[in-house]
């Protein structure tokens, strides 16, 4: 069984291919094969930060109960 890739080896891979691509030194083919294989990883990464936005905007009330955070603009960072 074999170990899912991180977040930042599917990141560094769709920048190789990103390279490839802009590069145009590849048959046509394999342009085709490496677009799709980026569209793949760009759908997977999206995903991936679209649910650690929804996890991070998320806090816990003091009786453990998820509550949606909400930023008050008033605050000073």
């Amino acid at each position: 069984m074999t170990d899912k890739p991180t977040f930042e080896e599917n990141l560094n891979e769709l920048e190789e291919i990103v390279q490839k691509l802009e590069q145009g030194d590849i048959p046509l083919e394999k342009s085709l094969e490496k677009f799709q294989r980026g569209m793949k990883l760009s759908k997977e990464l999206q995903a991936k930060l679209e649910n650690a936005e929804k996890t991070l905007t998320k806090v816990m009330d003091q009786n453990g109960n998820e509550e949606k955070f909400e930023r008050d603009d008033n605050d000073e960072e």
